[in-house]
């Protein structure tokens, strides 16, 4: 299988480093990792000594990315749930929000 590299599409008008370093140049390296692990066409640079990543491990290193990445979320909830997770909060030192996210992940693990 031969394998070809892809260039980013990067705009002229702006530095590398910067356009790289932007949200747009940041979505659009992942979404050109992605291609290219699905693909597998991932390979490293002639000049690099380090040797090519095996597909599996880069599947399981994005894996732990997206399972330790976070995105904002707005859901409702009834007030005697907030003020149970507050309470709840209060007597173990933590913030409210994180007793949330650890009921919601514990219930999404004994659900599947």
């Amino acid at each position: 299988m031969a394998r070809k590299l892809t260039k980013l599409n990067k705009p002229a008008s702006r530095s590398g480093i910067d356009w790289y370093a932007s949200p747009e140049g940041r979505r659009q390296t992942q979404r050109e990792f992605e291609r290219a692990l699905k693909q597998g066409t991932l390979v490293h640079s002639s000049g690099s000594k380090i040797p090519r990543s095996a597909p599996a491990a880069l599947r399981k290193l994005l894996e732990q990315a997206k399972a330790n990445a976070t995105r904002p979320v707005s859901i409702r909830l009834p007030i005697a749930d907030i003020e149970r997770a507050k309470d709840i909060a209060s007597e173990t030192g933590s913030k409210y929000q994180t007793v949330l996210k650890k009921a919601i992940r514990f219930g999404l693990k004994r659900a599947g």
